[in-house]
């Protein structure tokens, strides 16, 4: 069974950081590419960032110089650094993988940047 499970989320305030996780199982995780997308209310799911199965990454304009991703394969997981947030940065953050056909998607974890 294919798990993808995401924690880290929270309120912070504008200016802070949190960094989320996405602990992954079922799956070899070493192969898979890895993303972050967030879907705020009213609004679709939109990329934040990905990262291959070789470490290239991709990030969103609106996030660039402020988050980072990065995996560890032998803890199969994959991380999301978020720095100077911003309240438009709220929304639900989810975690995706994908190897060719195969796509899973994680729970989704809540990030509320608010004073």
């Amino acid at each position: 069974q294919v798990q993808l499970v995401e924690s880290g989320g929270g309120l912070v305030q504008p200016g802070g950081s949190l960094r989320l996780s996405c602990a992954a199982s079922g799956i070899s995780f070493s192969i898979y590419h890895m993303a972050w997308f967030r879907q705020a209310p009213g609004k679709q799911r939109e990329l934040v960032a990905s990262i291959t199965n070789s470490g290239s990454t991709n990030y969103a304009d609106s996030v660039k110089g402020r988050f980072t991703i990065s995996r560890d394969n032998a803890k199969r997981v994959v991380y999301l650094q978020m720095n100077s947030l911003k309240p438009e940065d709220t929304a639900v953050y989810y975690c995706k993988a994908n190897f060719v056909t195969n796509v899973y998607w994680g729970q989704g974890t809540q990030v509320t940047v608010s004073s």
